[in-house]
Parts: C-alpha cells; sequence; structure tokens
C-alpha cells in the first residue's frame, strides 16, 4: 500500500502485553506516520494456534529501523521474526502471511511458546515522486498523467505555474541552478528542457541517486550532452543511468503520446516488467490472474 507524502514528526509510542491500544490509537498513530511520508509496516495476527501470548486483532507498527514504534503482537517468542519479515516487506513492497513457530528454540524464533500464530505483515510505503525539470506539452501531460498513476508530482521550471500544472503536488519556479533538487531512490526523473538546460538539469540530478532519470531529447542531441558530462568529469557509472531518448518505443507521435512511453517505461521498471506485449508474456498473464 502506497500514501503520499507529508511531512511531520512522529513520536513512537510502545503498548505492551497489559496495555492494548484502541483501534482509535492505532488508526491515529500510523496516520501521523501516513502523514509524515514515513515507511512503515502494520503486523496483524490473523490465528493462533496453542499457546500464544498475543490474541487474534493485535496489531503493531514497525518503522523502517525495525522498531516496533506502536502496538504489540508478542514478546520474545514472535518480535524478532516479525520485525525481519517488516523490515522485507517495506523492501519489497509485498504483504505476506508469516507463521511463526513459537514452540522450537531450536529452529524458530526464540525461547518456546508451546504454539505458532499467524501474522499478516504489510508495508505502508510513501508514494513514488516524479520530479519533472521543464515545461511544455510533454511535460504537463507528464504531471497530469503520474497523478493518476498515484505519483507525488513535482515540476522545476520557471514556468511551472498553477495554469500549466494544475494537478501538480509541488511547483518549483524560483530555481535556476537546480539547486532545490531533492532526489531519492524513489524518485522519478524525468528532463523536459528543450535543450536549453539539458546539461544543467542532468548534471544536477546525477549528483543525487533517484530511481530513473529520463531525458527526453533526440539520440544525437543526447549523445552530445552525455559526452559532454563525461569530458567534464561526471561519473561514467552514473551517466550509464541515464534512460536517453526515454521512453519504451511507441512510435510516439504527439506530446500526449510521448507521455505515455515515458511513463510505460516508469511503469514497467518500477514493476520489473518485460516491457513487451501481455499476450506473448505468461508471467505477465499470470500476474493479472488469467
Amino acid at each position: 500500500m502506497r500514501v503520499p507524502i507529508l511531512r511531520t514528526a512522529v513520536a513512537p509510542v510502545v503498548f505492551g502485553a497489559m496495555a492494548a491500544p484502541s483501534n482509535a490509537d492505532f488508526v491515529r498513530q500510523l496516520a501521523a506516520r501516513v502523514a509524515a511520508g514515513e515507511p512503515a509496516a502494520v503486523a496483524t495476527v490473523v490465528r493462533i494456534h496453542g499457546s500464544a501470548s498475543a490474541r487474534p486483532g493485535a496489531k503493531a507498527i514497525i518503522d523502517a529501523q525495525g522498531r516496533t514504534v506502536f502496538g504489540w503482537v508478542g514478546g520474545g517468542c514472535a518480535e524478532s521474526r516479525v520485525r525481519d519479515e517488516a523490515l522485507e516487506a517495506m523492501r519489497d513492497g509485498t504483504p505476506r502471511v508469516i507463521v511463526v513457530d513459537l514452540d522450537d528454540e531450536v529452529l524458530g524464533v526464540g525461547m518456546p511458546c508451546g504454539g505458532s500464530m499467524e501474522v499478516y505483515v504489510e508495508p505502508v510505503l510513501p508514494a513514488p515522486k516524479l520530479l519533472v525539470l521543464g515545461h511544455g506539452a510533454i511535460a504537463e501531460t507528464l504531471a497530469r498523467m503520474a497523478g493518476q498513476l498515484e505519483f507525488r508530482v513535482a515540476v522545476n521550471d520557471p514556468l511551472a505555474t498553477a495554469e500549466r500544472f494544475p494537478t501538480a503536488d509541488e511547483r518549483i519556479v524560483q530555481d535556476p541552478e537546480y539547486a532545490k533538487i531533492d532526489c531519492d531512490a524513489d524518485t522519478w526523473v524525468v528532463i523536459a528542457t528543450q535543450h536549453r538546460g539539458d546539461y544543467d538539469a542532468l548534471r544536477a540530478v546525477l549528483a543525487t541517486e533517484p530511481a530513473y532519470v529520463g531525458l527526453i531529447a533526440s539520440a544525437k542531441r543526447a549523445a552530445l550532452v552525455l559526452d559532454r558530462l563525461r569530458e567534464d568529469g561526471v561519473d561514467p557509472a552514473a551517466l550509464g543511468r541515464v534512460r536517453a531518448p526515454c521512453g519504451l518505443d511507441l512510435a510516439a507521435a504527439t506530446p500526449q503520446e510521448i507521455a505515455l512511453s515515458i511513463l510505460s517505461e516508469i511503469v514497467q521498471r518500477r514493476r520489473g516488467g518485460s516491457g513487451g506485449p501481455l499476450a506473448e508474456s505468461r508471467s505477465a498473464r499470470g500476474r493479472r490472474g488469467e
């Protein structure tokens, strides 16, 4: 599950076995972490077998450091296994049901408790961010379509007005040297500076480590910009991350079709798809439940 990013501080609240939080407390704490844009995982006990200290319905919130910051789903017998699975769920974005063995201190997870329990672990992750540098019909379409794909959209350009980008979550209009670029491992960057700012924009973006860097340019123009960056000492490994020209080959002809091809590539890389036709992909049909 992915949610929008906002920024506030959240203090941990931990309950022991004898002081279970109410559902309202749980919702408030999770909502605060969602608002802060902090990755977390929710662990819920769904079934127990034999002896277990937690009960079905018990919940906990685990943060990105593996700490139980709210709630409780068991003590030493379960805590380390749930923590490890929560961290993995936050890494791969996949919910899971795990069986925690409470009866085997050698092959299980700690001191024997005399039973087992099933725990549903679900990641709660910030929304991915699309950062568009530039303006024009392609940039405007990218911003609009990305919002429909549940990206948080930021546009950095002197012409990034509300009239041109009404659906953008953030518009940066006074950043001629791209000093306000803020990228992390879940930021997807598209440079649409129409040649005039390609070099400066790419150099600024490559100083960070986003998930994706795409340059809208012809193959000839892209090669010229990348060669200049290479001559100016930019790390070849960083240059190798640039998708230029960006997008999948859809034979796109209009600005809207070009934007679609770029977002298609972003979705393909983010989800791990092949980019090929579904009719020819057995694994893709399986993912769609066909």
